[in-house]
């Protein structure tokens, strides 16, 4: 006979996975069971993220861990988004913060930077000593980036850069930002330093979605930059748009994980929670709510191990991961908010994670590309028509 059905894994996925790949997962579940779980709902209701914690995150070994070289582990896609899993089961926060580091400002560096430039920041952002930020998004540039307002011109051999960029996670943390800009060369990317004259920031407050994590603005008045501030290797919207795929990725995975918590944290009470003398789980309608979460659970975390796959054999297409996206996170926001449902009042505190991933998803499905921009990609796929050009 097969094995009995267990229900953190109703399909066997554990199987389909690498020793090593489990025990990279292991690794930093543990992690966040243990570090992240018991504190972040206080992280979360005071809006802070601990200042040691990117070090932590170092020491475990996750910041740009599918990077090569540089004290990076160079692990595959799909072990880097086993941990993307784990850390957004914990928080959405936490998995942001790894994957602005490692798959866009680390990234940017890694496919597009000099070699001094390599060595100057990878080793120290792999271990956490130093954090990066990525700028992109302007107040009126979000989809559509080429529409961005910051400009970089030359002034003998430097560079002068101003704008503002907006929505930012890491900011203020920061202690290089990675700024894309307009010049007469095309879209280029400027390492800017934390310190340097004429940079601040300003973190957003009032947030009600991704509080354990810094969100800033970030104020670019007439900077001036040596000439090896710039990635040489990136000279139009190709070099944003390839460090913004990567996390993409990184989200396929992370929706996954905040979906299953959600779910186990909705069947550990239904199991507990006694009403007309029984537990509910024994009631019809709830037993199919968990039906249908623990099968968009599933669906999602296959849907992520097979693009997975699709990138560590370097198949995988952009368009694919824009599917992978829209799929998994609209599928953690209907398990989400179901999971919320089955707790009744008691899902709309923080001693339950349930009601912080639905604050968190309302973000997670609008940034690194809303679900309409994706929708819209997936469609040009599908007809050759571009419906937003």
């Amino acid at each position: 006979m097969s094995p009995a059905v267990r229900p953190e894994d109703f399909l066997g996925i554990d199987q389909l996975l690498s020793d090593e790949e489990r025990d990279i997962r292991d690794t930093v579940r543990a992690f966040v069971r243990d570090r992240v779980v018991p504190e972040v709902g206080d992280w979360f209701e005071e809006a802070r993220i601990p200042s040691e914690l990117p070090g932590e995150l170092g020491r475990l070994g996750v910041l740009g861990m599918h990077l090569e070289g540089y004290g990076c582990a160079g692990t595959s896609a799909t072990a880097y988004g086993l941990a993307c899993m784990e850390l957004e089961a914990g928080d959405s926060g936490i998995r942001s913060l790894v994957s602005v580091q490692g798959s866009l400002a680390m990234y940017a560096i890694h496919r597009w930077g000099s070699e001094a430039q390599k060595q100057r920041w990878l080793p120290a952002m792999a271990e956490g000593e130093a954090v990066g930020c990525f700028g992109l998004t302007e107040p009126d540039s979000g989809s559509d980036p080429g529409s961005m307002r910051t400009h970089a011109r030359r002034d003998g051999a430097d560079w002068i850069l101003h704008g503002q960029k907006m929505w930012i996670t890491n900011g203020s943390l920061a202690d290089v930002a990675v700024v894309w800009a307009g010049t007469d060369e095309g879209v280029r990317g400027f390492l800017v330093p934390k310190g340097t004259p004429g940079f601040s920031t300003k973190d957003i407050h009032r947030k009600l979605s991704l509080r354990a994590s810094v969100t800033s603005e970030l104020l670019l008045d007439d900077v001036r930059l040596p000439a090896d501030a710039i990635l040489p290797g990136a000279t139009s919207l190709k070099g944003p748009l390839s460090c913004l795929n990567e996390a993409r990725y990184g989200i396929v995975w992370g929706a996954a994980g905040a979906a299953r918590a959600c779910f186990e944290a909705a069947l550990d009470y239904s199991t507990t929670r006694i009403q007309f003398d029984r537990p509910i789980a024994s009631f019809q309608i709830q037993q199919q709510k968990l039906a249908m979460m623990a099968m968009e659970v599933n669906r999602a975390t296959l849907l992520a191990l097979h693009l997975g796959r699709l990138k560590d054999a370097g198949t995988l297409r952009p368009e694919q991961v824009s599917m992978g996206k829209l799929a998994n996170v609209n599928a953690a926001l209907e398990v989400a908010r179901t999971a919320r449902q089955v707790l009744g009042a008691n899902g709309i505190t923080l001693d339950y994670p349930i009601i912080r991933h639905m604050n968190n998803l309302e973000s997670v499905v609008t940034y690194e590309g809303t679900a309409d921009v994706h929708a819209l990609v997936i469609g040009s796929a599908l007809t050759g028509i571009q419906a937003f050009r």
